[in-house]
């Protein structure tokens, strides 16, 4: 769903790095099309904005082959949403060539500390699970930042 998880990564994600000249275009989007044009749930806001989140926003979106092309990385939130964005970048390189995606896809989670650790969709249940995925994306936001941007030079603004 791109209205729990992926937002809530996205949110995170940009105020971990806000500051940082390394970190280009952040977006996030989904697998399937469930809630395309939504903004995100009320629980994902309402966790974002306990946590000094104030100022985000986003419009639910579906993946589209040109996410491989724009962006460095694309990260998926569990093992299912991996295989699809494998198989979809897999079919891109098919029908295009190796240069139509060069953006690495894995689990967010791998930059958390614990190897193929996966977000649990919170959407079907209460809202802790949504603290739960804050906690997450953001040790993954930090892991990130440490494992790949430590080597990248920053660039002067």
């Amino acid at each position: 769903m791109r209205i729990g998880r992926s937002p809530m990564a996205e949110g995170v994600f940009r105020s971990t790095t806000k500051a940082d000249s390394r970190v280009g275009r952040i977006d996030s989007a989904g697998t399937g099309a469930y809630h395309e044009g939504c903004p995100p749930d009320p629980r994902t806001m309402s966790v974002l904005e306990e946590n000094g989140e104030l100022e985000y926003r986003h419009s639910a979106r579906k993946v589209q082959s040109s996410d491989f092309q724009d962006f460095d990385y694309v990260l998926a939130m569990d093992g299912d949403n991996l295989y699809n964005l494998q198989r979809l970048k897999k079919r891109i390189v098919k029908s295009s060539g190796a240069g139509a995606a060069p953006a690495t896809v894995m689990l967010f989670g791998d930059f958390g500390g614990r190897k193929g650790e996966e977000v649990i969709d919170p959407y079907y249940g209460a809202r802790d699970g949504f603290t739960i995925a804050y906690e997450q994306m953001t040790r993954f936001s930090k892991g990130f930042v440490e494992q790949v941007l430590s080597g990248v030079e920053v660039l002067d603004s």
